[in-house]
């Protein structure tokens, strides 16, 4: 591993970025980058983020900054974890103090609503006029209350660029956060992206006291529904074997802190969208908005996605749970290999 560490910046104080930002600080300098003055000077008065991780104090070298220019000039690594709807315009307040041997992360999961672009492709699409092609993603099983705690966690970061990789490997390895590299980009975000969905269901399932068996079944039935899609996209279908395939959606799926599976459990309990989206808040389950980009994308590669297509019927069509899980058992029977792709 590299000796030159250099500076990390993480772009956005949600949980996930403010716990990243926690962990790297423990073994190194990071700066946590603030949209505005107010945010930061709040948080550096109580050290702590009470808004998404309450109890987790900051440690003495994570640096608070709401200057872009200034925080861009001290780092080497940038990670921007934002909503997946506020990605682009985040990134164009960075662009222009961005430089060609910076290597940029994206850390969400998800969609552009309405071009259906992966994050990296946002980015790209952003910062690739700007010389900055060092771009790439980081994916995996990474519930940030836990991260923040300091226990054990493993993640990928996958890019084009073999430089980018290099950097994530040497930067953003530590004791406690162990990271792997794999250059299929579109593997990595599309199941990091539509675990998410597929944690919609599981909660549902949960909520319907279904059992565990319908659970491990719905899972795994998932996890075919998104290396189908996957591989129509130009994945390779063992990514989604991977920590942020398979790996991430475990973690989603079983953890009591995962929004997505709350999203699903609360409305098998009969509470409405709105109700959910409202309890949840100020925090996202960026699942309900990916259900319609995966939808969407189902159609585009003529790609068959019950689960996919049930729980968009649940969320924006009017249908129960039950309704929904009823339409998926009653399906036509098949040989279950035949839905990987393998004849």
């Amino acid at each position: 591993m590299s000796e030159d560490i250099g500076g990390i910046l993480i772009v956005g104080t949600g949980s996930w970025g403010t716990a990243l930002a926690v962990m790297f600080a423990r073994f190194r300098p990071v700066t946590l980058l603030c949209r505005t003055e107010e945010e930061r000077r709040e948080l550096e008065e109580v050290r702590c983020n009470r808004r998404f991780l309450d109890g987790i104090r900051f440690p003495p070298q994570l640096q608070l900054e709401d200057d872009p220019e200034r925080a861009c000039r001290e780092a080497r690594t940038v990670v921007v974890i934002v909503p997946t709807s506020r990605m682009r315009e985040n990134v164009r307040w960075l662009a222009p103090f961005l430089r060609r041997d910076h290597a940029v992360w994206s850390g969400a999961k998800g969609l552009e609503g309405g071009s259906l672009l992966r994050m990296t492709q946002v980015l790209e699409e952003e910062l690739g006029p700007r010389g900055v092609d060092r771009i790439g993603a980081i994916s995996g099983p990474n519930l940030a209350r836990e991260i923040a705690e300091g226990k054990p966690a493993t993640s990928v970061v996958a890019s084009w660029h073999p430089e980018a990789l290099a950097d994530g490997l040497a930067r953003l390895n530590t004791p406690q956060w162990r990271v792997y590299a794999n250059p299929d980009v579109v593997g990595v975000e599309l199941g990091g992206a539509l675990k998410n969905v597929i944690a919609i269901g599981a909660g549902a399932a949960d909520g319907l006291e279904a059992g565990e068996n319908a659970k491990a079944a719905f899972v795994t039935r998932g996890i075919a529904e998104i290396a189908r899609l996957g591989a129509a996209a130009g994945a390779q279908p063992l990514t989604f074997a991977g920590l942020a395939g398979l790996g991430d959606l475990l973690a989603t799926v079983s953890s009591r802190n995962s929004r997505n599976r709350y999203v699903g459990q609360e409305l098998a309990r009969g509470r409405s969208l709105e109700e959910v989206r409202a309890a949840l808040a100020p925090q996202v389950a960026e699942g309900i908005e990916t259900t319609r980009g995966a939808h969407e994308l189902a159609r585009r590669y003529s790609v068959e996605m019950p689960i996919v297509e049930q729980t968009y019927q649940v969320l924006f069509r009017g249908r129960s749970v039950a309704a929904a899980l009823g339409e998926l058992m009653e399906r036509e029977p098949k040989y279950e290999l035949d839905t990987y792709g393998v004849s």
